[in-house]
């Protein structure tokens, strides 16, 4: 799967337990938020398991059958019921008659909700929860992926130009930026949708963070005062120290975020005439020093 980008810790650490688990037949139980990917991940295991030659097939909560499911896990290689909380109470029933007896397919279920809530408000059988729950799996939000954004934007983007049948354009530094401190609560799934929008409104080789027309981030308190000055010179070390508390600190982040260099921002932070250190201060002490 190329697009099962893992540069960060978060989706290392996901990935490391997937491969652990798919040469097995162990039930896995994945949850993580809606949008984060977890059909990728389970077509992941299933294409590094022993019974990748055989079909993936995904049973749906809306479209559910006993014969569909019966048939399915006696000659697939992977089932994947999505979503287990959707299935109706009678149906998880039926299902969980399935799974007690012999078959022949790996089984993988996904939620989008805590499955402890879902059990604890009757919408999961908790007898079913515990047949399933044999290798939980948790898929990282694209919050916690922070280093997967870029390579990610880029690989979707040539998907969506694939589909469109046109030549995948790349993104501008500042549009990078911006998709990597946006805010995109439906994770992966909507970075998908704002780069098929941006491509269709491109008509240049690059992708500017204008064509993105991403919703204005929340604002939470921060270092910025009420009454902005006028003064360009403190406008500009006002930005450099907002840019530093939004990235905690990192001055690569930071320099991507303002659309300058790493070495012009270095040489903001230490004064003109001043050589750049190679280590960087604490976020904290960063932000001071630049409001001095």
């Amino acid at each position: 799967m190329n697009d099962l980008v893992a540069l960060s810790r978060a989706m290392q650490e996901a990935v490391a337990a997937a491969l652990d688990v798919a040469p097995s037949p162990t039930t896995v139980f994945l949850r993580g938020e809606h949008g984060t990917g977890k059909r990728r991940f389970a077509r992941f295991i299933h294409e590094n398991s022993k019974t990748a030659q055989r079909s993936f097939v995904e049973i749906n909560p809306t479209t559910f059958t006993v014969a569909q499911a019966e048939q399915a896990l006696q000659t697939a290689g992977t089932v994947l019921f999505d979503e287990i909380g959707a299935l109706s109470i009678e149906s998880q029933a039926h299902l969980l008659r399935l799974l007690e007896a012999p078959h022949a397919a790996r089984i993988i279920a996904t939620t989008s909700d805590a499955p402890d809530e879902l059990v604890r408000t009757g919408k999961l059988r908790s007898d079913l929860f515990y047949r399933l729950d044999v290798y939980p799996l948790r898929v990282p939000s694209l919050r916690e992926r922070h280093d997967d954004v870029a390579r990610l934007a880029q690989v979707l983007l040539v998907k969506a130009a694939a589909r469109l049948g046109r030549p995948a354009p790349t993104l501008s530094t500042q549009a990078v930026a911006a998709l990597e401190h946006g805010d995109l609560p439906g994770n992966v799934r909507e970075l998908e949708n704002v780069l098929e929008r941006a491509l269709i409104r491109s008509r240049t080789a690059t992708i500017e963070v204008q064509a993105l027309a991403l919703a204005p981030p929340r604002m939470e308190p921060g270092l910025f005062p009420e009454g902005l000055p006028l003064d360009l010179g403190a406008l500009e070390r006002l930005a450099i120290a907002e840019a530093l508390r939004r990235v905690n600190g990192n001055r690569t982040h930071a320099a991507r975020l303002l659309g300058i260099g790493l070495r012009t921002l270095r040489q903001k932070l230490n004064g003109p005439g001043t050589r750049a250190t190679t280590s960087d201060p604490e976020p904290e002490a960063e932000a001071a020093q630049v409001l001095s």
